[in-house]
């Protein structure tokens, strides 16, 4: 145990390895309170860091306000005794606190209030908010002030780096996170070994791929053991959100210069990327090629799931990812829950890998992404696992959004989520609402819009909408937003009905 709590530039590696291992056991005191077992006192530091390679982040709009997707972690305050300690990188507007805090079933918004610290780093810069609080010895002392209890407390952070294993080092808690020295596990490359470990359907192809050369190669080996392939998909070892997957059509030529002059015609998910720059963030971090999944009929769905202290694997949620982006690789958001055509077969490839995660020790949320093909209508639909998300995805935040506003759980068996009243929900969420009619809204703006259209949430009928990113809006012309239905033609018509209302609010004429 470290003699007294240092700054970060005082800690050694050494330290900071052998103080990490110490904490671990403590998640398992507090795990019954993270799976609401148990409404003891407990402290949940969220620290939303998009700790990511910033080549790839610099191509996501409004980046920065990210940070607020997790703000619907304060569902933690629902247990009457717990504590929220939230971090960002810049204050949050305080009509955005209180539009989620009056959602809280069961719970006053004032006392919700009361167990919430917001605490900010003051800085807009483009960097990992993890970066910025390591920087600011005193930012991370008021972290530490606001915890009455550290053996009672955890860090929730959006993905695990050496830098939140440094963070909580310092704050004297543990993550609820994978280990920053099993991250390779979820990289594209890691991805296909487990898929191979665990049994589960994978496409064809290579990985641990380190420059253009090995691409060519092994775009020419794939080409001989699928010889009618038209299409396959390079991908960056550490990318997200489908940026850094990009399309490569086959020549009709087989040399390897072909292969090679044919990386010109790279069909790229980002207008801004070129080959060049491309082959440069391949070189930094490697990546793979595989098979470009294709069929009359293709779908993405995705499994959420989490392993436990004790190596359980729980089944959290399934999704349909809504895809697009010139080559239809880009996340743009998704559909709760995934089509009972193949959901419980996604469930269980999801349960095997994560079965494998659990014995490399991996105690993390994660999330599995599929491609699922049939050759005709009537064909029976086939599943392929593409990637691992060892971290927080964009499907984490809709579905607490949706236990938020409804209670209620998933039931495992047919993977529908049930209400506290017992009725079945569905949604539709996103995180890429934009128009640029929406640009220099201020928060007060939107939830006035919220508000007059009633684009709220019904507690009678268990339907209606929970917006996010609002602080997004003013700046970027962009919101988040997740709508809840009784059925999911029903989750449709919300949204529609709900991005109706917005443009016409911001016709101007």
């Amino acid at each position: 145990m470290l003699p007294h709590p240092p700054f970060a530039s005082q800690l050694s590696l050494e330290e900071e390895l052998a103080e990490f291992e110490r904490l671990k056991p403590r998640l398992a005191r507090v795990w019954p309170i993270i799976a609401w077992e148990r409404d003891d006192p407990c402290t949940t530091v969220v620290v939303p860091s998009l700790t990511l390679p910033q080549g790839e982040l610099a191509k996501l709009s409004g980046a920065s306000y990210y940070e607020e997707r997790l703000l619907l972690l304060l569902i933690r305050l629902r247990n009457p005794r717990a504590r929220v300690v939230y971090v960002t990188s810049q204050p949050i507007h305080p009509q955005i606190l209180e539009y989620l805090l009056q959602h809280l079933l069961g719970i006053p918004a004032s006392h919700a209030r009361q167990r919430l610290t917001m605490l900010s780093a003051a800085d807009g810069s483009p960097r990992p908010l993890t970066l910025k609080i390591l920087e600011r010895p005193r930012l991370i002392e008021r972290i530490r002030q606001a915890i009455p209890d550290r053996d009672s407390a955890y860090l929730s952070a959006f993905n695990v780096t050496p830098l939140e294993r440094r963070l909580s080092v310092l704050l004297g808690i543990p993550i609820n996170g994978v280990d920053p020295a099993l991250a390779h596990l979820g990289t594209k490359s890691g991805s296909r070994k487990l898929f191979r470990e665990s049994g589960v359907s994978h496409p064809a192809g290579f990985e641990d791929l380190k420059s253009e050369k090995d691409v060519v190669g092994a775009l020419s080996t794939l080409r001989d053991e699928r010889p009618g392939i038209r299409r396959a998909v390079i991908k960056l070892d550490d990318s997200f959100s489908g940026k850094g997957n990009e399309l490569y059509d086959y020549p009709e030529e087989r040399t390897s210069q072909a292969l090679a002059r044919a990386l010109d015609g790279l069909k790229f998910t980002d207008a801004s990327e070129t080959r060049e720059s491309y082959f440069a963030e391949f070189a930094d971090g490697g990546g793979i090629v595989e098979e470009y999944v294709e069929g009359v009929e293709t779908r993405s769905p995705s499994v959420q799931l989490r392993t436990a202290p004790s190596g359980q694997v729980l089944l959290l949620s399934t999704h349909e990812q809504i895809l697009g982006g010139p080559t239809g690789q880009v996340y743009e958001g998704c559909r709760f829950p995934a089509d009972s055509a193949y959901r419980l077969a996604i469930q269980e490839a999801g349960q095997r890998v994560g079965g494998a995660l659990a014995d490399h020790g991996v105690v993390s949320r994660f999330g599995v992404d599929f491609m699922v093909t049939r050759p005709r209508p009537d064909a029976a639909w086939e599943y392929r696992a593409i990637e691992i998300n060892l971290r927080l995805g964009g499907t984490t935040h809709p579905f607490l959004a949706l236990r938020f506003l409804c209670g209620g759980g998933l039931d495992p068996v047919s993977g529908l989520f049930h209400s506290a009243s017992g009725h079945v929900k569905y949604y539709r969420a996103t995180d890429n609402l934009w128009s640029p009619r929406y640009r220099g809204l201020l928060p007060e703006d939107v939830i006035e819009i919220f508000t007059i259209n009633r684009l709220t949430f019904d507690y009678r009928t268990e339907t209606g909408v929970l917006f996010h990113m609002i602080g997004a809006v003013s700046e970027f012309g962009k919101l988040g937003l997740t709508a809840i239905g009784n059925s999911p033609e029903e989750a449709d018509m919300v949204f529609e009905d709900t991005l109706d209302a917005l443009e016409e609010e911001t016709a101007y004429g």
